[in-house]
């Protein structure tokens, strides 16, 4: 029996590479013009490009934002005209569920809120850190709640959300792609946690590659919780790549629904470039998203 002329990772890879040059192609020099997403991204994602360089691409294309770097580069950001759109905390691990960590998110999420508020950001995220033995799923629900409301007073005084972020526990072929042991997996149970802790400044960060993992129906779910969204992410599914049509999720179709629901926020994309040309990936990313 002859042998196949390609595997099927190499036809994959083939597909992969042929979707990425057709983008390119389509959007060499694309910069948003819609403008009706305000498009930021998670630097993160970008490493090791230095994080100015980063920020030049982002004001070229039109992002209006950047948030995941560190601290540092925050008055260069702000400098070239872009805003910090999300300010980090406690982590995802280290969370509210186990009540041995109360303190010390209280005082990271108090700091956050110190931060946004100086370099004006609308939002700090939380989470609510990982399972631990010896606590049952309610008790820590529990433990979240009067954890988050032991600092949404201080986030309302200063105007500041608290922005839970639902994620995905089925991938673990990567740390940053999935994060088995999450508590807040469910995020019908994570927007139920918000409405527990009964404040208009605590929202739900919604990022459509974990929400689509682990819940799916993200049109629906977006609409139904449209009042507690305080921030998105975007990702590809699966694989946490580029958004273009390699993966399943249909970016404008939900982008619209966005706009529809009358969301006014960031809208940060946190997806891994696999591209050669990340450049491209970003551009193409931003032309996906400017409905």
């Amino acid at each position: 029996m002859n042998k196949p002329l390609f595997s099927r990772r190499a036809w994959l890879q083939t597909a992969l590479m042929a979707a990425g040059a057709a983008a390119v192609s389509a959007a060499p020099d694309f910069q948003i013009r819609n403008k009706r997403i305000r498009q930021s991204i998670m630097g993160w994602t970008y490493n090791p490009m230095p994080t100015p360089d980063l920020a030049k691409l982002c004001k070229e294309i039109g992002l209006v934002a950047m948030e995941g770097v560190d601290k540092k580069h925050y008055p260069m950001i702000r400098e070239l005209g872009l805003a910090i759109s999300l300010v980090g905390s406690h982590g995802f691990a280290k969370g509210p569920f186990n009540p041995a960590n109360r303190e010390f998110v209280e005082t990271k999420l108090r700091e956050g809120i110190d931060l946004a508020v100086s370099v004006g950001c609308p939002s700090v995220i939380t989470f609510t850190g990982m399972r631990e033995p010896g606590i049952s799923d309610e008790q820590g629900a529990r433990n979240c709640v009067d954890a988050w409301k032991r600092v949404i007073g201080y986030a309302e005084e200063k105007k500041i959300n608290l922005c839970l972020e639902h994620l995905n526990t089925r991938d673990s072929s990567h740390p940053m792609k999935g994060h088995p042991g999450y508590f807040g997996d469910n995020v019908d149970f994570c927007v139920e946690l918000i409405k527990r802790v009964g404040s208009p400044n605590m929202k739900l960060l919604f990022d459509v590659y974990h929400v689509q993992i682990m819940n799916g129906d993200v049109i629906r779910r977006l609409r139904l919780y449209k009042d507690y969204i305080g921030h998105y992410h975007t990702a590809g599914v699966p694989g946490r790549c580029e958004l273009d049509d390699a993966q399943e999720i249909n970016y404008p179709a939900v982008m619209r629904a966005i706009v529809e629901t009358g969301y006014t926020g960031y809208v940060a994309h946190e997806f891994i470039p696999t591209w050669t040309d990340k450049v491209a990936a970003l551009r193409h990313a931003a032309k996906v998203c400017d409905v």
